[in-house]
Order: C-alpha cells, then structure tokens, then sequence
C-alpha cells in the first residue's frame, strides 16, 4: 500500500488517469505560470496559521513547478 502524499500526488486531485494539475496546465496554456505563482502566493501566506510544514512543501512544489516551466522557454 502507498503512502499518503498530500504534497507531491495528492489522491483528492486524481479522477481516474486525469491529474488535475494536468488538466490546468491544458486548460490554461500561458496562463499556467500565473497559476504556479498564485499557488505559490497561497501557501506561503498561510503556512503559519493552516498546516505549517506540508504548506511550505506545497509551496515548494509549486515553485518548482514554476522554476521547471521557466527553464523550458
């Protein structure tokens, strides 16, 4: 059995083969680096008063998404 991972593959954005991030970044197209960037807004804003630890490394995530995303253009 696989481990709970609310940071990297949270099972709540996966319906079927379809991760949510995915349909996003397809729906949003340039826009996906605003996306990103928001995310990144959020978690960091609230990592002191929701869930510490785990929004910090959503942020991160997030950020790296972003850093990725940059790198490719």
């Amino acid at each position: 059995m696989k481990a709970k991972d609310n940071v990297n593959r949270p099972s709540h954005y996966r319906k079927g083969k379809v991760e949510c991030i995915d349909a996003i970044k397809s729906a949003t197209g340039d826009g996906y680096q605003f996306y990103l960037q928001g995310n990144v807004i959020k978690y960091m804003w609230r990592f002191n008063h929701k869930n510490g630890l785990e929004d910090l490394q959503k942020a991160q995530w997030y950020l790296s998404e972003l850093i990725k995303l940059k790198k490719k253009k």
